[in-house]
């Protein structure tokens, strides 16, 4: 085990992508074996140890660079739970050493023109750049609350280049016209309805239309899964077309998972030429979660920070991820999942800030069952102004059988309290008293401070959302 960092490598260092003289051979081997004794270095060439308390974040397996995933605990990682959560090492040791604005930062993906290379070459660049010897002269001379500012400057210099420039500041969208009726909606301070549909394991478009056309009279848009549980479905691009095609508005769920950073900038494009307005930004589930033969694990080339980044800016800069003009930017309203339940209300809160921060405009909730632990969640939310910043749309899902309520309770971010499953077992009809669970906490939680609106996720029961709607006197 590294001595800073409190997990194993995950998996092996990084080697260049390209030749080497004999020299940065040399040196990057002496890194690779120090830092990889310290700090489980893979030799990521783009070096975040100064903002994450000194432990490695790319021993995450999904490698992310901002923060926690959806389904990250405190006890282990979701992956591979033979090792603790790494990123939530990272928030208890920035906390113990008062750093926790420090995680703040939207931190940049990697360039790979510097992976398996070393990093202290851009640092000395960067010291040449302010002087050199005169410069380290300057820093030894100032008031401690300079030589901190000044350490600080010099290290963001190196880790936020010039085509991304990340920070910790709010970017909200300019004064616009609504491009959405959800936006509209959410604009105009009304209650949101949205429901989710998972597309078909089929490239047969008839069931997908059915339900389409059986939520459209009862809610505002539908989203539409991105491969979910990492199970290849129909694309979510396809499946938000038909709708447009059926007079529903779509929400365009895009898992980081499954896109480079051009594959990302392309899809957004295409999307909004197609008239799709809405677009929801998700890390992904791990490829762990689904079927096997399993593909490639550490494939995240973006995460969902990352991602609402990109796309903020393409839209409000008409700039592309390496800085070139967009003649004509796309138009889209931002989204991003909250996760209730996952690591700690503090760790959530400070996560979805970040989200607010690198470009959301709504936010919709995982699955919630525990009202408790969704109300502490909210409240963390609200000690963080995020729940002024942004609507909140909670997720609602009723469970269709005891079996499936164990099985979702396997699902990483999901919690069900005990009291849930037992009072459907001691119901004669346990699929009723699920619909009687789920009234009784719509009714619970569309009340609570924040809360803009409701997003079904009927997983598999959408012909349930229309009654649950109507009884429980949405519409």
């Amino acid at each position: 085990m590294p001595g800073f960092t409190p997990a194993r490598r995950w998996q092996q260092a990084y080697y260049p992508f390209k030749n080497r003289t004999v020299g940065q051979k040399i040196e990057e081997t002496l890194e690779r074996t120090i830092k990889g004794a310290l700090f489980g270095c893979r030799m990521c060439g783009n070096c975040l140890l100064q903002e994450t308390a000194l432990i490695c974040p790319m021993e995450c397996p999904k490698g992310l660079r901002n923060g926690p995933c959806g389904g990250s605990t405190p006890e282990h990682c979701y992956v591979d739970e033979t090792r603790p959560c790494v990123w939530y090492k990272i928030y208890e040791r920035a906390e113990k050493y008062g750093r926790l604005d420090e995680l703040m930062e939207v931190l940049p993906p990697l360039d790979w023109d510097k992976v398996g290379t070393s990093p202290q070459p851009d640092g000395w660049n960067n010291l040449r750049k302010h002087g050199g010897i005169k410069a380290i002269s300057r820093y030894m001379r100032s008031t401690p609350e300079i030589r901190k500012q000044k350490w600080h400057d010099f290290f963001k210099e190196i880790r936020q280049p010039d085509w991304w420039q990340g920070d910790s500041l709010p970017h909200p969208a300019p004064l616009h016209v609504p491009v959405s009726h959800l936006e509209q909606l959410l604009s105009d301070g009304k209650f949101a309805i949205t429901a989710e549909i998972a597309p078909p394991l089929s490239a047969s478009p008839d069931d997908l239309v059915k339900k389409i056309l059986m939520l459209k009279e009862c809610v505002d848009a539908v989203n539409f899964t991105d491969n979910p549980s990492s199970t290849p479905r129909m694309s979510s691009l396809a499946c938000s077309l038909i709708a447009l095609q059926n007079g529903v508005e779509p929400v365009l769920q895009i898992a980081a998972r499954d896109r480079t950073r051009m594959g990302l900038q392309g899809e957004v494009l295409g999307a909004s030429a197609l008239g799709i307005r809405n677009i929801l930004c998700l890390t992904g589930d791990h490829p762990r979660l689904g079927p096997g033969p399993n593909g490639r694990m550490d494939i995240w080339d973006i995460d969902a920070i990352q991602a609402m980044w990109i796309i903020r800016r393409m839209r409000d800069e008409a700039q592309f991820l390496d800085c070139r003009e967009i003649k004509c930017a796309p138009q889209v309203f931002i989204g991003a999942a909250g996760s209730p339940y996952a690591s700690t209300p503090l760790i959530q809160a400070m996560r979805e800030e970040k989200k607010v921060n690198a470009g959301a405009q709504f936010m919709q909730t995982n699955l919630i069952y525990d009202y408790d632990g969704f109300q502490q969640y909210l409240e963390a939310l609200e000690r963080r102004e995020v729940t002024r910043r942004v609507p909140i749309l909670a997720g609602i899902s009723p469970i269709r059988s005891i079996k499936a309520a164990y099985a979702m309770r396997q699902v990483p971010g999901v919690k069900i309290p005990d009291w849930l499953i037992q009072r459907m077992e001691a119901s004669a009809d346990p699929k009723e008293e699920s619909v009687q669970i789920t009234l009784e906490l719509i009714d619970k939680v569309k009340a609570l401070p924040g809360v803009r609106g409701i997003h079904f996720m009927a997983v598999g029961w959408e012909s349930i959302v229309p009654r649950l709607i109507k009884d429980s006197g949405l519409r």
